[in-house]
Protein backbone atom coordinates (compact mmCIF):
# COMPACT_ATOMS: atom_id res chain seq x y z
CA UNK A 1 0.00 0.00 0.00
CA UNK A 2 1.48 3.17 -1.08
CA UNK A 3 1.57 6.54 1.34
CA UNK A 4 -0.82 7.88 -0.75
CA UNK A 5 -3.31 4.80 -0.70
CA UNK A 6 -3.04 5.03 3.49
CA UNK A 7 -3.94 8.93 2.63
CA UNK A 8 -6.94 8.11 0.80
CA UNK A 9 -8.27 5.83 3.42
CA UNK A 10 -7.56 8.34 6.28
CA UNK A 11 -4.92 6.02 7.96
CA UNK A 12 -2.41 9.01 7.48
CA UNK A 13 -3.95 12.75 8.07
CA UNK A 14 -4.07 15.00 4.98
CA UNK A 15 -5.04 18.35 4.06
CA UNK A 16 -8.21 17.10 1.80
CA UNK A 17 -9.22 19.81 -1.09
CA UNK A 18 -11.64 17.57 -3.19
CA UNK A 19 -12.37 14.23 -3.44
CA UNK A 20 -15.09 11.81 -5.78
CA UNK A 21 -14.97 7.76 -5.92
CA UNK A 22 -11.89 7.76 -8.22
CA UNK A 23 -9.88 10.59 -7.05
CA UNK A 24 -8.07 12.44 -4.41
CA UNK A 25 -7.00 15.72 -4.10
CA UNK A 26 -4.88 17.34 -1.66
CA UNK A 27 -2.00 19.69 -0.18
CA UNK A 28 1.37 18.59 -0.48
CA UNK A 29 2.99 18.73 2.77
CA UNK A 30 6.47 19.87 1.41
CA UNK A 31 4.87 22.17 -0.92
CA UNK A 32 7.12 24.14 -3.97
CA UNK A 33 4.65 27.05 -3.56
CA UNK A 34 2.08 27.42 -1.33
CA UNK A 35 -1.01 25.97 -2.90
CA UNK A 36 0.49 22.80 -4.29
CA UNK A 37 -1.56 20.25 -4.43
CA UNK A 38 -1.49 16.99 -5.23
CA UNK A 39 -4.62 14.75 -7.00
CA UNK A 40 -4.23 10.98 -7.35
CA UNK A 41 -6.02 7.90 -8.16
CA UNK A 42 -7.86 6.50 -5.89
CA UNK A 43 -6.70 2.94 -7.95
CA UNK A 44 -2.74 2.37 -7.10
CA UNK A 45 -0.89 2.69 -10.32
CA UNK A 46 2.63 3.47 -10.65
CA UNK A 47 3.34 5.12 -13.69
CA UNK A 48 0.71 7.47 -14.84
CA UNK A 49 0.60 6.56 -18.13
CA UNK A 50 -0.49 3.17 -17.08
CA UNK A 51 -3.81 4.79 -15.63
CA UNK A 52 -6.70 3.25 -17.83
CA UNK A 53 -7.48 5.70 -20.71
CA UNK A 54 -10.78 6.86 -18.78
CA UNK A 55 -8.89 7.75 -16.09
CA UNK A 56 -6.52 9.87 -17.52
CA UNK A 57 -9.09 11.68 -19.01
CA UNK A 58 -11.05 11.99 -15.64
CA UNK A 59 -8.20 12.99 -13.62
CA UNK A 60 -8.09 16.29 -15.72
CA UNK A 61 -11.36 17.05 -15.90
CA UNK A 62 -11.85 16.26 -11.83
CA UNK A 63 -8.43 18.67 -11.35
CA UNK A 64 -9.64 21.41 -13.52
CA UNK A 65 -12.25 22.98 -11.20
CA UNK A 66 -8.99 22.77 -8.26
CA UNK A 67 -6.57 24.51 -10.87
CA UNK A 68 -9.22 27.50 -11.21
CA UNK A 69 -9.29 27.51 -7.33
CA UNK A 70 -6.15 27.98 -7.09
CA UNK A 71 -5.73 30.26 -9.35
CA UNK A 72 -8.18 32.69 -7.66
CA UNK A 73 -6.65 31.78 -4.05
CA UNK A 74 -2.87 32.74 -4.87
CA UNK A 75 -1.53 35.74 -6.70
CA UNK A 76 0.03 33.58 -9.92
CA UNK A 77 -0.39 34.00 -13.80
CA UNK A 78 -1.64 29.99 -13.83
CA UNK A 79 -1.95 27.01 -12.50
CA UNK A 80 0.92 24.71 -13.36
CA UNK A 81 0.69 21.33 -13.86
CA UNK A 82 3.20 18.43 -13.42
CA UNK A 83 3.78 14.57 -14.06
CA UNK A 84 6.94 13.46 -12.80
CA UNK A 85 6.16 10.40 -10.46
CA UNK A 86 9.72 9.59 -8.86
CA UNK A 87 8.73 10.22 -5.52
CA UNK A 88 5.89 7.98 -4.91
CA UNK A 89 5.32 4.69 -7.08
CA UNK A 90 1.70 5.77 -7.42
CA UNK A 91 0.43 8.11 -10.27
CA UNK A 92 -0.61 11.55 -9.32
CA UNK A 93 -0.65 15.57 -10.79
CA UNK A 94 1.36 18.08 -9.39
CA UNK A 95 -0.89 21.15 -9.50
CA UNK A 96 0.72 24.85 -8.11
CA UNK A 97 -0.08 28.37 -8.79
CA UNK A 98 3.25 29.53 -10.87
CA UNK A 99 4.70 32.60 -12.23
CA UNK A 100 7.60 31.20 -13.93
CA UNK A 101 8.72 27.55 -15.13
CA UNK A 102 10.97 27.37 -12.21
CA UNK A 103 8.48 27.17 -9.69
CA UNK A 104 7.74 23.77 -10.70
CA UNK A 105 10.96 23.25 -10.52
CA UNK A 106 11.25 19.54 -8.31
CA UNK A 107 15.12 20.22 -7.74
CA UNK A 108 14.74 23.09 -5.50
CA UNK A 109 13.68 22.98 -1.85
CA UNK A 110 10.62 22.20 -0.37
CA UNK A 111 8.91 25.05 1.87
CA UNK A 112 8.17 23.89 5.56
CA UNK A 113 4.72 25.17 6.19
CA UNK A 114 3.28 24.85 9.77
CA UNK A 115 0.08 23.09 10.25
CA UNK A 116 -1.16 26.21 10.33
CA UNK A 117 -0.10 27.48 7.95
CA UNK A 118 -1.17 24.47 5.85
CA UNK A 119 -4.33 24.62 7.18
CA UNK A 120 -5.11 28.27 5.98
CA UNK A 121 -3.75 27.20 2.52
CA UNK A 122 -6.30 24.45 2.41
CA UNK A 123 -9.16 27.31 3.45
CA UNK A 124 -8.10 29.59 0.95
CA UNK A 125 -8.35 26.72 -1.80
CA UNK A 126 -11.16 25.55 -0.78
CA UNK A 127 -12.99 28.87 -0.42
CA UNK A 128 -12.55 29.02 -4.36
CA UNK A 129 -13.67 25.55 -5.11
Amino acid sequence: MTIFSKIIAGEIPSYKIAEDKNFFAFLDIFPLVEGHVLVVPKTETDKFFDLQDNYLSEILLFAKPIAHAIEKAFTCNRCGISVIGLEVPHAHLHLAPINNADDLNFTRGKLKLSAGELKEVQKKILANL
